[in-house]
This record gives structure tokens, sequence and C-alpha cells, in this order.
């Protein structure tokens, strides 16, 4: 892929929700052509749940077979709804790719998992399974299906302004604007 061929994309993202909120959060994707949009989907995942997986599939299907590649904006969505991206990746048949701005702080992640979340050490085995993240294109990703250099590629070709491709930065904040009313002043 090159940057004049922009891979059709679907960028997840979840909806801002307070830390007191128990049950379903919504999830945005767009969907993209290149660099543009072509549709938005929504559903819902359970706050610190196991359903992620197989939501996005369905979300993923909805976006058509010329789909390339799946994004997501951290491996969890909901608090730690973790997302099984091998899984992903086999049941939409689509490489996976997982953007973050900065590396996540792990021993955190693996005693709030351990200590606080029903079925976490099922949760940090998917952590652990999808691999560290790696540098690549100003940000650090994981991945399912891709080579590295597949992965800087897409980046490259999806990014317009900063480090973070459209469809992750339009799904941000598209689930913020829903959900407060405005996504003005929000960090992407």
């Amino acid at each position: 892929m090159s940057p004049s061929h922009a891979p059709h994309a679907i960028g997840f993202d979840d909806a801002p929700f307070a830390r007191t909120h128990r049950g379903d959060v919504a999830v945005f994707g767009t969907v993209y052509a290149g660099h543009t949009l072509h549709a938005v989907v929504r559903g819902r995942v359970r706050r610190d749940g196991r359903n992620s997986t197989d939501e996005l599939t369905r979300l993923a299907e909805l976006a058509g077979e010329h789909l390339n590649v799946v994004l997501l904006q951290g491996v969890a969505l909901a608090g730690f709804n973790v997302v099984d991206l091998a899984r992903l990746h086999r049941q939409t048949g689509r490489p996976v790719l997982v953007v973050a701005r900065r590396l996540p702080r792990l021993k955190l992640i693996r005693a709030a998992l351990l200590e606080h979340v029903p079925g976490g050490a099922r949760k940090w085995r998917l952590i652990e399974q999808a691999g560290p993240m790696e540098a690549c294109g100003g940000v650090y990703v994981q991945r399912a299906g891709l080579s590295l250099a597949v992965a800087e590629t897409v980046l490259a070709s999806l990014t317009v302004t900063g480090h973070i491709p459209e469809p992750l930065r339009a799904a941000h904040l598209i689930a913020g604007g829903v959900m407060r009313g405005s996504s003005a002043g929000q960090r992407v």
C-alpha cells in the first residue's frame, strides 16, 4: 500500500462514560476510503465485560467487503473489555492495528485487572497475547495479520493531522460529540 492508494479502514473508539457507570458503553466506528468518511456505525459493549471482540466483528461486517484494515485506539474498550486481537483478525478476515499515543503502564493495568476486575486473569492473558507495543510512525502499535512495515504504511496513508489515523480521530470526535454534546477541546 502506498499513501496514494490509502486502504479502506474502519476505526473504533468507545464513548466517554462516568467512572461510576455500569452497563453498556457506546462504541463508534468510522468507515473510510482513504481520507474520505463513508459511514459511521454504532454498537455497545459491556463496561469491563467480554463482548468487545464479537461486537467489533459485527460492526466491521457492516463496513462492507472493501474493508482492508481494522483500527483500534487501545486494546480495550469500556474500561477493561479487552479485545482478542487474534480472534478479531480471524473473525473479520482483516488485519487489526491497535494505535496508542504512548506506551501503556502495564504494571498498573495488570494489578487493576488481577485485583479488581472479574475475569481479570483472562483479560490480562489477552493483553499479553496481543504482544508488546512497538514504535511505529510516531505512535505505538500492536498488530494482528500485518507486518510492522505494512502497519507503518497504513498509518502514513491514513494520517492527515498529527499521528492518529483519520478513522480513529473521527471515531473519537464523534463518540465525544454524541455523548457530551460537543467534541470541542477533546484530545485525539
